[in-house]
């Protein structure tokens, strides 16, 4: 049976079954807590040995919680499973309850069932959390209550809990999320970008285009897709979208045209320009970025002033090309959300003269594609990590290339080699797992050392 099926069953009759929530992490613990405040019966199971600190607030609110390891004969006597995006959906146990025609679903398809709000959601491979934000920011200096969620941090299923009170749910959505959705669709629906990333979980580049593209699969009509215009549709592709295509980049024929100074907005009912010269957003990536995020803000209801206001106000976010210091005429950046190469690409595109900072976990994602741009910008590599011989293999001898083991070691290197007017880029193209607990731990580690290098500079 399909969620929508199950869910209207047990909201009428709650003693017919129980929904199963595999993965009791943040939005998965939400999820069990919002189910039940539906009064309906859950049982959270995690592989994990987790504490009291997690399944005693559920076990208080009614939820069973199964921690440890899986059991089959759960998934196989569930009504409907919901599955946490860090749970690959081939997992063993999933393929037994379909086997016993259980649906298996994810937070999105969820969401959207309950769902009484616009929604705006962005998927791409870089660039989500920085336009989901500004799409937000944008919408609020407009005059609308906005609640901000999905991948970027706060379950989605929190807005459903508090009572749905904001005008518009603007949503990051990756595609660990859109493998799990069939029903989800957005009345706006924004894809940035698509470049080789997470090809330690995918069994193809293709495979990983499809669960972006699936943002669109559910739209209508009635809703609008705003695509990178760089994006490849064949006609199998177009066939596949209903709702109304728009589009940003370079092409002055594009629903948001970028130019280096400002961006043409067009749009059935508006005409403006968006003007560029006080934004701290610098970069080529970051014009593709504030050109979708005007043009989502615009169509979810914000005006030109709230737009433009949002924009020069704008400071970006932590992480993401973030300026650090200068110490003795060089420039440091955190860039320590670039986990893939076209994130490095974007980085890179904004400095020259980069000492540029490479490694951590490899995604499965071939380095090879920022050679070029290395040997016009790059003067010499520091690389950290687990992926560092892979990276290296890949670069060759195109570039100087050092090695560190610290991130104390990386900075060390970098004061030591930089000269006036050089830029210290720390954008590693790999996951952080090896060192780090994430990305922004990662970046902290990096500021902290700069910081201290700069307190011990004369």
């Amino acid at each position: 049976m399909t969620l929508s099926t199950v869910m209207a069953s047990l909201l009428k009759h709650p003693d017919e079954g129980y929904v199963l929530v595999a993965g009791l992490g943040v939005s998965g613990v939400a999820i069990a807590r919002f189910l039940r405040s539906k009064n309906i019966d859950v049982v959270a199971t995690d592989s994990r040995p987790l504490g009291q600190d997690v399944t005693a607030p559920l076990e208080a609110l009614g939820v069973r919680c199964e921690t440890n390891g899986h059991r089959v004969e759960t998934f196989e006597g569930a009504a409907l499973v919901v599955t946490s995006p860090g749970i690959p959906l081939d997992m063993a146990f999933f393929e037994r309850a379909r086997a016993k025609k259980i649906s298996v679903t994810g937070e999105l398809d969820l969401f959207f069932y309950f769902l009484e709000r616009p929604l705006v959601a962005i998927t791409g491979t870089n660039g989500k959390t920085t336009v989901t934000t500004l799409v937000s920011e944008m919408l609020k200096r407009s005059g609308l209550s906005v609640f901000t969620g999905g991948n970027i941090g706060t379950p989605l299923v929190e807005f459903l809990e508090s009572g749905q009170t904001e005008d518009v749910v603007v949503a990051e959505v990756s595609s660990f999320q859109l493998d799990a959705a069939t029903m989800f669709a957005p009345r706006v629906a924004v894809l940035l970008n698509i470049a080789e990333d997470h090809m330690d979980r995918y069994t193809a580049f293709s495979a990983y285009a499809d669960s972006k593209w699936a943002l669109l699969g559910n739209q209508s009509e009635n809703d609008i897709a705003v695509v990178n215009q760089t994006l490849p549709i064949d006609s199998d592709r177009k066939r596949t979208i209903k709702a109304v295509l728009l589009t940003f980049g370079e092409d002055k024929a594009c629903n948001a045209a970028i130019d280096t100074r400002s961006i043409a907005i067009s749009t059935q009912d508006q005409k403006f320009v968006l003007d560029l010269s006080v934004t701290r957003l610098r970069g080529a990536h970051n014009r593709e970025n504030i050109a979708a995020a005007a043009l989502a803000a615009l169509l979810a209801g914000a005006c030109q002033a709230g737009i433009q206001g949002a924009l020069d106000d704008f400071s970006g976010l932590a992480h993401r090309t973030e300026y650090v210091t200068a110490i003795n005429g060089v420039d440091y950046y955190n860039d320590s959300k670039g986990t893939n190469p076209h994130a490095v690409e974007g980085a890179l595109r904004g400095f020259d003269r980069v000492i540029l900072i490479l490694g951590g976990r490899s995604k499965g994602t071939d380095f090879s594609c920022l050679v070029p741009l290395i040997n016009q910008r790059v003067k010499t590599v520091i690389l950290m990590g687990e992926a560092a011989r892979e990276i290296k293999a890949v670069l060759g001898s195109t570039v100087e290339i050092l090695e560190a083991g610290s991130m104390a070691d990386v900075v060390s290197v970098a004061n030591r080699i930089a000269t006036h007017g050089d830029t210290v880029l720390l954008s590693p193209g790999c996951s952080s797992f090896d060192m780090y607990d994430n990305y922004a731990q990662r970046g902290r580690d990096f500021k902290d050392q700069v910081m201290k290098l700069k307190g011990n500079t004369p």
